[in-house]
């Protein structure tokens, strides 16, 4: 029968978005973004064997085509024809193997080739031609490639903690770092995800009392040239190179040979036994660069693919706001795209609980500079599977007008770096400079009262004007409190060295900030502790250290500790350790008393914390009406017990402050809470308030002075003043009602 001549074939329906989406039996569609491309091959690897097949079909972009036998384990990748001349900011090369972006298994981990640069570069790697040619020869023996994997697991009834806000408490790690010498986990599984996932680690992470654990980067990544150059690796993992897929090298050695189901697998399995403690999994991503670098970078997938629509350029130019060489164009619609897909599948398919945006400021740009409004920014505020997680911004980057604490919309949170300067200044730096210079008028009080209230000066800065007067569209809970990251001193280190010590990076000392904020006590670096001198100062170091922990775990908003921190773990002085997969990273597990004593407090503190629900106010506070007492409101007092007044907050040498924190009204057995934070070189008596306000039975419930809090004094405090020694930290509680509390206690 001859054809008839009005019929028409039914077009193949093209995907809307670029991806794999396959059956049981591998069949279906595979589509990848990169309009300027002339031609994309699909590369599947049998054997030894490399079948390349054109993608037939282009719409919006897309290069697609329906494929088979994309069963998992099947390794696959990209070359693409298009435009080549780096100079205009185009570098298709089809000699390069690239990686899908949407892949979500990687074969293997890789150190950084010469042959993953699409133009020759030397043994060093560096490129020294200003108007390179491609590359001559092919390097799909070196590439490492993108793997299939299912989506099928046995989560066994896996339930999110669903930790609220107020309730949270962030624990900063490394999957690697916090186990790699954790004597009570197998060898095998130290320093991976089997190995956190453990419950030796999870049984102590919930023991701590903490909610959440954030996770430094665990996308796969790729070494930086300079670090390949040096022989050093990117620790850290802020370098990634596929969004979908978790790092290989962090799994243990039988799922790493098992291939990337396997090391799958390991990270879901992770989660599960999280999970199971009720801790929350936050992972720590990077969505502004990627291990591409800059101009003179490898291409391993997005620049190859189609560099001027996923790196912002001007004229072929890379725009560099990150520090890194190149920056990811949150101005295209296919960048958005991979971002919010990658963030959906961690939610969906492996079961995380939120994300922590690296150097998130960028993530909002647009031509104009930072908009809160980004188009980027809603699409994750608003995405139905997302703003039901954690959403944490580091709000800055090196970029022009770069610094945004307190502009990121509802519902981020963000990192607060003036919470962060101000302790450190009141516990550390200030203190230093008056023990030098004799000069009593340097500090005062107020930037820390501002910071143990919530932040609220940063936080309410883009509250709208028609909002009601003492309202706001965010909380303290906004306000991610620390005092140490993964990024600078160890807690400790701020009280031993005030020079960084980085020269094992590299770079002669030259990384890393020089704004430590840090003291000594009086003695660079280490000390002898059985020298009389030694035991004095060490003994100083670690009660300066317990001031802040406890600063920090008692002020409104979301306090972030810092992995071995609790235990004093040191990096030596250096305080930019992202190339140091080593002992200097890593936490060590060496128990002694001093260590012991010190965990002991911070779990002391996570539990008034928990205890005491007036210390996790849902809104910012309120001055407090001795009349008319609620958990909202906060009073301020000097050593004499009566409240600030104007000249108070402005003497710059005033170095005590006493916080009352009132009762939760109507809660039987609910007590106020009078915090005392003294950077004084010396013993104060301290006044409790007088009436009007609360006069109940006080006893103390914390007193960093000591090393040990089960030394506390029990009974009451006698005559209502507390002895509060140097550089301590002292919490009363004050029962509800008597003279001064009668009205609360009627309420």
């Amino acid at each position: 029968m001859p054809p008839d001549p009005h019929h028409r074939a039914t077009p193949p329906i093209a995907p809307t978005s670029p991806g794999l989406s396959v059956d049981a039996l591998g069949r279906g569609t595979f589509a990848v973004a990169a309009p300027r491309a002339d031609w994309v091959d699909l590369c599947i690897l049998q054997g030894a064997t490399e079948r390349r097949r054109r993608l037939r079909h282009v719409d919006g972009g897309l290069h697609w085509d329906h494929v088979t036998s994309m069963v998992p384990g099947t390794l696959y990748g990209l070359r693409v024809g298009g435009p080549w001349g780096p100079a205009a900011g185009h570098f298709s090369q089809p000699r390069n193997l690239l990686q899908d972006p949407w892949g979500r298994g990687v074969s293997r981990s890789s150190s950084l080739l010469s042959s993953f640069f699409p133009f020759e570069v030397d043994a060093l790697l560096d490129r020294r031609d200003e108007h390179p040619e491609p590359r001559e020869a092919d390097n799909g023996e070196d590439a490492v490639w993108s793997v299939v994997v299912a989506g099928a697991f046995d989560w066994q009834d896996d339930l999110r903690p669903l930790v609220d806000w107020d309730a949270t408490v962030l624990y900063e790690t490394h999957v690697k770092g916090f186990t790699r010498a954790h004597p009570q986990v197998p060898e095998a599984q130290r320093g991976t995800y089997a190995g956190l996932g453990h419950p030796a680690v999870t049984g102590y992470l919930r023991d701590l009392g903490v909610t959440t654990v954030q996770l430094l980067p665990i996308q796969a990544a790729m070494d930086e040239p300079h670090l390949t150059r040096l022989g050093l690796t990117n620790y850290w993992g802020y370098s990634t190179m596929a969004y979908f897929a978790p790092e290989p090298s962090l799994a243990t050695s039988a799922a790493q040979h098992a291939g990337a189901q396997a090391v799958l697998d390991e990270v879901k399995t992770m989660v599960r036994n999280l999970h199971a403690e009720g801790l929350e999994v936050v992972l720590d991503v990077v969505y502004n660069h990627t291990a591409e670098g800059g101009a003179d970078g490898p291409a391993l997938s997005l620049r190859g693919l189609d560099n001027l629509e996923y790196y912002w350029t001007d004229h072929g130019t890379f725009l560099d706001v990150t520090g890194t060489g190149g920056t990811l164009d949150p101005r295209s619609v296919h960048v958005m795209d991979l971002i919010l897909a990658s963030l959906r599948y961690w939610v969906q398919e492996v079961h995380v609980d939120g994300f922590r945006f690296d150097l998130a400021a960028t993530l909002g740009r647009d031509d104009r500079g930072f908009r809160p409004d980004h188009p980027l920014l809603r699409a994750i505020a608003t995405d139905p599977v997302l703003r039901g997680v954690k959403l944490i911004a580091e709000p800055w980057d090196v970029g022009p007008d770069g610094w945004q604490t307190g502009s990121f919309p509802v519902p981020f949170a963000e990192w607060n770096d003036a919470f962060r300067d101000d302790v450190r200044s009141f516990w550390l730096s200030d203190r230093a400079h008056r023990e030098r210079s004799g000069d009593s008028a340097v500090g005062g009080i107020r930037d820390l009262a501002t910071r143990l209230a919530g932040s609220s000066d940063l936080l309410t800065e883009q509250d709208p004007d028609s909002l009601p007067e003492g309202r706001s569209l965010r909380s303290p809970w906004a306000s991610i409190n620390y005092i140490t990251s993964h990024d600078g001193f160890t807690l400790r280190d701020l009280t031993v060295y005030e020079t960084k010590r980085n020269h094992a990076n590299g770079e002669d000392n030259r990384d890393g900030t020089t704004d430590n904020r840090s003291w000594n006590h009086g003695h660079e670096g280490e000390v002898d502790p059985g020298t009389e001198h030694g035991a004095e100062v060490g003994a100083a170091r670690r009660r300066t250290a317990r001031g802040l922990l406890a600063t920090l775990l008692l002020a409104s908003g979301t306090p972030m500790l810092t992995a071995g921190d609790e235990t004093a773990r040191t990096q030596q002085g250096n305080n930019n350790a992202y190339c140091q997969d080593n002992e200097i990273s890593w936490v060590n597990w060496r128990t002694d008393p001093t260590r012991l004593d010190l965990r002991e407090t911070v779990k002391r503190l996570v539990n008034l914390r928990g205890e005491h629900p007036q210390l996790r106010a849902p809104d910012f506070l309120r001055p407090a009406d001795p009349a008319d007492l609620d958990a909202g409101a906060v009073a301020w007092f000097g050593a004499d017990g009566a409240e600030l007044d104007h000249s108070a907050w402005m003497d710059p040498s005033r170095r005590l402050l006493g916080m009352l924190r009132p009762a939760i009204r109507g809660r039987e057995g609910s007590e106020h809470l009078l915090v005392i934070v003294s950077g004084s070189s010396s013993t104060l008596q301290v006044r409790l308030p007088g009436t009007p306000w609360p006069q109940g039975t006080a006893r103390y419930l914390l007193d960093t002075a000591l090393e040990r809090q089960d030394d506390l004094p029990t009974g009451p405090v006698p005559d209502r003043v507390v002895p509060v020694a140097p550089g301590s930290v002292v919490v009363i509680a004050i029962a509800a009602g008597g003279p001064g509390g009668a009205r609360q206690r009627l309420s």
